[in-house]
């Protein structure tokens, strides 16, 4: 993948959702809930005010509504600014 974010913005792959609850039952994709974590495949460089805190690798935890789908090579990414991610996980 050739995706290289801007200023402050960071590209997110997020993590599956959920295909059963826990009881076994399968979920319909309608009622599938958004995850709300992913790990982040590229970072922006920052900029003058805004220092990168996130980096490649790191797994994070973010808000329901964060970010911008975005589609590239058969994959469902997210692109948001480093803002919008609450916390690194791990």
């Amino acid at each position: 993948m050739n995706v290289k974010p801007l200023s402050d913005r960071v590209l997110i792959l997020p993590n599956p959702a959920e295909e059963k609850t826990a009881g076994g039952l399968f979920i319909p994709d309608t009622a599938k809930e958004k995850p709300l974590t992913g790990k982040v495949v590229a970072v922006g460089p920052g900029t003058s005010e805004v220092k990168m805190e996130v980096a490649v690798g790191d797994t994070v935890l973010y808000g329901k509504y964060s970010g911008t789908e975005v589609h590239f090579d058969g994959e469902d990414y997210l692109i948001m600014k480093q803002s919008d991610i609450m916390a690194v996980i791990g």
